[in-house]
């Protein structure tokens, strides 16, 4: 089968596509043949060679994601048949003609969605799950502020916090992408290169703060967040574009008594996966299905472009997804 491989750590040049030989499921996995798959921050980091596939999963095969028809089953499996149109979560190898995975790390697609739409959903739809919901416990009357509100993590997490009628406000370098936002449900956008989020959520909330915040870039942004919650506040850190190391006056934290959590989905444990997936399938699908949130995707690539797709992910211009067609 074809896939593109990362021939050797450097640049988008790097990706080529070649011939590597088909997975083969075991007893309790799918083999679905990719009809999509989408691109992350984390596929850049491992093409530069900086950041490892977890163990047992094939370190020059990148894709954390897809949306396929299942091919094969492993002789336990029974949740899923031959023929289903699925997506998922993937520990890698998702830039390919098929994979193998476990058959509970799967969901349905909504008969609504393409298979480029359900592609841009599995990463960025649980990751802002779990962070808001499972990790914050953001709910109905609370305030959520989202930085990078364009991105992939941004566009689910702001879809999110509004269907349980949470007020929303999101950072972005651009007007354009503000106002993308806001038709997603953002309450109050900040343009970063402009104003100071801190000033603008004390403004807007009257001194109070938000509840939750929702952070991708990490060490810049870090006193401006404290500064920026609310007593008993929350903030869940899923990315440090910006940076991660930090110096700071932990009297910042104990005074408002603020929690803090770190998260990452990759390398999890696969029982941890498939309970996220499962409780996902159950309280996210369902608003997939009748359209009350989204898919958001900016573009998409052929298989053989992931080089272009990658240099377009490194300028920063997308608004979504970037999605990559494979069958």
């Amino acid at each position: 089968m074809r896939a593109v491989l990362i021939t050797e750590p450097g640049g988008p040049e790097v990706l080529k596509v070649q011939e590597i030989p088909e997975p083969v499921p075991g007893p309790d996995d799918v083999l679905v043949d990719v009809k999509a798959t989408a691109l992350n921050r984390a596929d850049l980091a491992q093409r530069r060679g900086r950041y490892p596939a977890p163990p047992g999963i094939r370190a020059d095969v990148p894709g954390l994601e897809m949306a396929g028809v299942v091919r094969a089953l492993g002789e336990r499996v029974t949740e899923v048949k031959v023929g289903d149109r699925v997506f998922g979560l993937l520990g890698g190898g998702g830039y390919a003609e098929r994979v193998v995975t476990h058959a509970r790390m799967v969901a349905p697609i909504p008969a609504n969605l393409s298979f480029v739409e359900a592609a841009s959903l599995p990463e960025v739809f649980l990751t802002a799950f779990d962070a808001l919901f499972n990790q914050c416990g953001l709910k109905l009357g609370e305030t959520a502020l989202v930085h990078a509100v364009g991105s992939g993590v941004g566009t689910a997490a702001v879809q999110l916090a509004k269907s349980v009628g949470a007020a929303t406000f999101g950072t972005a370098g651009s007007a354009d992408k503000l106002e993308k936002a806001r038709a997603l449900g953002l309450d109050v956008g900040i343009n970063y290169r402009e104003q100071e989020f801190r000033a603008v959520v004390q403004e807007k909330t009257r001194g109070r703060g938000v509840d939750v915040i929702l952070d991708l870039v990490g060490g810049p942004y870090w006193e401006a967040n404290l500064a920026s919650l609310a007593t008993l506040g929350r903030i869940v850190l899923v990315g440090t574009m910006g940076g991660g190391k930090v110096e700071t006056n932990l009297g910042a934290l104990m005074g408002k008594r603020l929690r803090v959590f770190g998260t990452v989905l990759r390398a999890r444990p696969i029982e941890e996966k498939i309970a996220l997936t499962q409780q996902f399938a159950a309280q996210v699908v369902p608003l997939l299905a009748n359209g009350t949130i989204k898919p958001v995707v900016d573009s998409v690539f052929p298989l053989e472009k992931a080089a272009e797709a990658h240099a377009y992910m490194e300028s920063n211009a997308n608004f979504g997804k970037i999605v990559l067609s494979v069958g």
